[in-house]
Order: C-alpha cells, then structure tokens, then sequence
C-alpha cells in the first residue's frame, strides 16, 4: 500500500502516514542501506519491528525525496543527521507515521485501538478527565487522551515529565477529526498546546507543533 497520507501544516510541517503492506524484502529494496543500519534491523528479533524500522525510513525517504539518515538523542528522541529537521515517529501495527518541521517544535503519536486500554485508563488519566469520558465513545475517548499526552511528551522531549501529575488535557466531545487542548506543567515550563486528531481504519492520530 505505502504512502497513504500526506499533507502540510503551517508551510512548514508535513505529515505523512505509511500503511506496511510490503513484507521485509521489498522494503528492504527500496533503501539503500549502510553497514550500521543492517546491522541494526537484523538486530530485531521481532519481524514486525523490523518492518517498522524500514517502513520509518521509506516514509522519510518518500517524504525528503531522498534518504534521510534518523539518529537519536539520550532520551531516545529522533533527530535527522544534520538537525535539518524536526522529527517525530509513530508506528502501531501496520500504520507509520512521520511529523517533520524545519522551525517548529514537533509530537505525533498514532495507536491502533483495543479494549486493553480499558484496563490501564487511570494509569495515565487524572481523575476529572476520566469523569469527562464519552461512555459511547470510551475507547476512542481514551486513546484520543493516550495520543495527546503521548504527543506532548515528545513535543517537550520526553523530559520530566508524568502523564498523570504533568500533563492534563482539557475536556472535549469525540468526533471524526477535531482539535485538542493540552498543558504541559513540570519544572521547566507551564505551557499550553493545541493539538489536532482524526482516526483512520481503527487508528487513532494525534500531533502537535508550535
């Protein structure tokens, strides 16, 4: 399937999402790839993680028009070679997506929705937000809610922060796409952010840039 989304924000961040379709060996062909990064991907015991990693760096690829080379930082957080990019990644199941900014700051997160968040919902949520959950919508609710901190954890690099005492979402009513208001209140910032949701084929996709 490969690309199935792409679009511009701002006239500056991209977002693009990668439905993994391909099995390894076509992924594989479309990259050409360094003595490290072979030695990383078959580093994978997990075969869906290795197509992850490939359909990461396909996407980047379609989406710079030429490959890009990802590294992290000590808090696991992507950067692009060169700081030529913001960058954030999701993958879950067989959906990748890629946010990427040259000024702004970036967070996206995608999940593929199961009844199990129904058992860790106050794990990360404090309790007047569980209060404002849509019973109708509950588990499209919650992980709209798991995506958006898991957004802001990354706009703000992953530092001190909890979910529960350091992030809180403000309430709002689930549709198909729409807008979500985050703050995020640790000891190097009390800020607040504007998110932006929809789903797709049972995937909830949450981002932020500022």
């Amino acid at each position: 399937m490969g690309l199935i989304l792409r679009e511009h924000f701002s006239n500056d961040v991209e977002f693009g999402i990668w439905e993994i379709t391909e099995d390894y060996n076509t992924l594989w062909s479309q990259l050409n790839l360094d003595e490290k990064d072979i030695s990383t991907v078959e580093s994978f015991k997990n075969h869906q993680r290795k197509l992850e990693w490939l359909s990461v760096r396909t996407l980047l690829k379609e989406m710079l028009g030429k490959e890009g080379k990802i590294v992290y930082g000590p808090e696991r957080k992507p950067y692009l070679h060169n700081n030529l990019f913001n960058i954030s990644i999701s993958h879950s199941k067989n959906f990748t997506a890629i946010l990427m900014s040259k000024k702004k700051r970036v967070g996206l997160d995608l999940e593929y929705m199961t009844s199990k968040i129904l058992r860790i919902a106050d794990k990360f949520l404090r309790p007047e937000e569980l209060e404002h959950i849509e019973k109708d919508q509950e588990l499209y609710h919650l992980y709209l809610h798991w995506c958006a901190k898991e957004a802001l954890y990354k706009i703000n690099d992953k530092v001190d922060i909890n979910f529960v005492t350091n992030l809180s979402i403000e309430p709002f009513k689930p549709k198909e796409k729409g807008i979500i208001t985050g703050t995020v209140n640790n000891t190097y910032m009390n800020e607040k952010f504007v998110l932006y949701y929809f789903h797709i084929k049972n995937y909830s996709i949450v981002w932020c840039y500022k």
